[in-house]
């Protein structure tokens, strides 16, 4: 046999696959879709040795050779079909080295296609401490391939692997379930279609279930009407088998964690008091984002006042580049890096969460509310995903198998509050409530904050079952899952996880704010040249007029004079094109309490939530260069939005009743383009695209609305 081209990556899901895809191709890699479907297709080159590299493909997770979801189906035709680009020439069976049964009945299933199978046990670090010991030998005489203990993570065997792989892999000796007899009139048309020696290839040809169909049809073949029943002796054999394998290869040994695990999970996926364990954690995570981060705020904020206006001091005075840099470009980055201690403490304690095996509870836990609103089980992982971001989340539901089912999740995902609300969320608390504490540890700020991530998930369960009512769909899905040993997670790992999504989330959202606060700059700086003119003039004679005015002495001229230029910042930006795109579609947003500053925001934070800050930064430094209060303390966004007030009436324009109207349209309103576009790459529908924007835009105007004619 020669040495392999091509390498397919195949476990089942969370098995680590991808992470031993990363190791063994680094920075040789691309990530696109498979011809014709939206599913993920990661190819990448693996050295084999000083001559040779083979092309390395992660495919979708799977747990068998029988699918039920659109993932699954284009594995198992890349694995079944041998004229399709991507089939491998070897492949390489990633296991849980925890959980070797599951993983040994898709091994067992790939090894009878005829293909030369590696069995990686992957998490071999994590075998000792569940008191289980592999003997790699007796299981690898057992089932007549090579196997090879690993960790991805800590890439720990992994030389030992590719020097495998560097050499002729056999196939299997015998397969481990024997067709009966029976089927050789059934299978001898099939093998003759499919241009196939394998009966174990046609076999699975013939048992398709009805969401795959496609390779059978391509080749003229009729699916057994009894399939089902076929499908599950098979399993029973194949389950019988891999007993007899484990008893022969691996040891139980006494394990006091597995025993501890249990213990820990009586109390938290009790009935009730999982639940209200599973707040209070909530509840703690963001007491902390409040109470821990309100220093390294102040001293960001600070720093970008300063570190701003010592930019300014550096140019000539009036020039354009000048302002365009510093109230621009850096005070619409500073609004948004001044939230990074919120989202880094935030994502610290989820990967925390996950690396502990809590968050697997959440999910088994959050699985018994939602079935009766047209969730099965898997559902509720793009969901608790959406409090990170929707756009990962949304590709998620391809392991849905219910097309009505995935059509749900995807429309309710991106009302889960998300990380890019959290700047939004904590400037707005902070303008309304005190940061006063109860019971001397508690913060009132924190106590909102975790009742929006509440409100989001509790109208995503709403709007589904709506959607439910309305095509008349009824759940049928069944939810499995295996929950992990509770560990200590490394520290490190948490730590560096936090960075890297902290580090990606300033990355991804510093591009929209850079070219939005150019634009935005642009805008709020020129005119038509009639109205720049006429404010210029008229307040360049009252400056005049003040300065030599000899009725007033010199603190009060100074204060006047600066009085007359904030109000000419602020008249020039009533004049910008800025202004007049905001008062035009000021009448639409005044019933809720919004005015036209707010309405340029509303605007550019379509692009992405998080931009609503920056945008506001931008606006408050364009319309008011009163930069200092009077201990000359730099005067950030938060302040100069309390001490905003309408010029006619000298009413403040940031009330409780404004603050909680734009709360509750940034939790519902559909302001992510990026979102948008993923749901048109994975419905393949504008229609679905649009009903989604107009549902959660009007759903967030409805609620804006009713909040503040309430509270106002």
């Amino acid at each position: 046999m020669s040495l392999p081209q091509k390498i397919a990556l195949v476990g089942n899901p969370n098995s680590g696959k991808s992470s031993l895809f990363n190791q063994l191709t680094g920075l040789r890699q691309r990530i696109g879709n498979f011809p014709g479907v939206t599913v993920d297709r990661s190819v990448g080159t693996v050295a084999l040795g000083p001559d040779h590299k083979a092309q390395l493909i992660d495919l979708p997770g799977i747990y068998s050779l029988y699918p039920h979801s659109q993932d699954e189906e284009v594995a198992t035709e890349i694995l079944l079909d041998p004229t399709h680009r991507d089939h491998p020439d070897v492949v390489v069976l990633v296991a849980d080295a925890t959980n070797l049964r599951r993983s040994l009945l898709l091994c067992t299933q790939v090894m009878d296609l005829g293909l030369p199978v590696v069995l990686a046990l992957n998490m071999s670090d994590l075998v000792d401490r569940k008191g289980l010991v592999i003997n790699r030998k007796a299981l690898s005489k057992q089932l007549g391939i090579p196997v090879v203990s690993i960790s991805a993570l800590k890439r720990s065997g992994l030389p030992l692997l590719q020097k495998m792989l560097s050499q002729a892999i056999p196939v299997a000796p015998r397969p481990v379930f024997r067709i009966p007899a029976e089927f050789d009139k059934v299978l001898e048309p099939a093998m003759e279609a499919l241009g196939t020696d394998s009966r174990h290839r046609a076999w699975q040809a013939l048992l398709m279930p009805e969401e795959f169909r496609k390779l059978a049809d391509k080749a003229g073949i009729k699916v057994m009407d009894n399939a089902k029943d076929m499908i599950s002796n098979e399993l029973a054999v194949r389950y019988d088998h891999i007993r007899d394998i484990l008893d022969a290869s691996t040891i139980q040994g006494p394990n006091t964690r597995k025993g501890f695990s249990q213990q820990l999970d009586r109390v938290l996926l009790h009935p009730v008091a999982g639940y209200l364990i599973f707040v209070s954690i909530l509840f703690l995570v963001f007491q902390a984002i409040f109470a821990w981060a309100s220093w390294p705020m102040d001293m960001i904020e600070q720093g970008f006042g300063v570190s701003g206006e010592w930019f300014r001091s550096l140019m000539p005075e009036g020039a354009t580049y000048s302002s365009l840099l510093v109230d621009g470009i850096w005070a619409g980055l500073g609004g948004i890096v001044i939230y990074v201690p919120q989202i880094a403490i935030l994502f610290f304690f989820i990967s925390l969460l996950e690396g502990s095996g809590y968050m697997s509870r959440v999910v088994f836990l959050m699985d018994r509310i939602m079935s009766p609103f047209g969730f099965s089980g898997k559902s509720v992982i793009p969901l608790v995903g959406g409090m990170a971001c929707a756009i990962p989340s949304i590709m998620m539901v391809r392991s849905i198998p219910n097309k009505t089912e995935r059509l749900i999740t995807i429309m309710v995902t991106p009302l889960m509050s998300c990380s890019a609300r959290i700047p939004v969320y904590v400037l707005l608390i902070s303008l309304f409530v005190p940061e006063d504490k109860f019971f001397g540890i508690f913060s009132y700020q924190g106590l909102i904050m975790t009742g929006m991530y509440f409100l989001g998930f509790f109208m995503a369960l709403a709007v589904a079952w709506v959607i439910k009512t309305i095509t008349r769909y009824k759940s049928t899905g069944m939810f499995v899952t295996e929950l992990p040993l509770y560990r200590i997670p490394p520290l490190k790992n948490t730590l560096l996880e936090m960075y890297h999504k902290s580090r990606t989330f300033v990355i991804e959202a510093g591009r929209v704010i850079l070219v939005i606060s150019i634009l935005l700059w642009g805008l709020a700086n020129y005119g038509p040249s009639d109205k720049m003119a006429n404010v210029e003039s008229k307040y360049n004679d009252l400056i005049e007029q003040a300065q030599s005015d000899p009725g007033l002495a010199d603190p009060g001229r100074t204060t006047k004079v600066k009085e007359l230029e904030a109000g000419k910042a602020s008249e020039k930006l009533r004049a910008s094109y800025a202004g007049m795109i905001g008062q035009g579609i000021e009448p639409a947003i005044r019933p809720l309490g919004f005015d036209w500053k707010i309405g340029i925001s509303l605007l550019s934070s379509f692009a992405a939530r998080e931009v609503f800050v920056g945008t506001m930064a931008t606006i408050y430094s364009a319309g008011n260069d009163a930069i200092e209060d009077e201990d000359g303390r730099y005067r950030g966004i938060r302040d100069k939005m309390k001490a905003e007030v309408y010029t006619d009436t000298g009413e403040p324009v940031y009330t409780t009743a404004v603050a909680v109207s734009l709360l509750l349209f940034y939790a519902f309103a559909m302001q992510c383009m990026s979102t948008l576009a993923v749901v048109k790459k994975e419905t393949r529908s504008w229609k679905t695209t649009f009903i989604m924007l107009f549902y959660m835009t009007g759903l967030a105007y409805l609620a804006s609305l009713t909040a503040y004619q309430v509270l106002s």
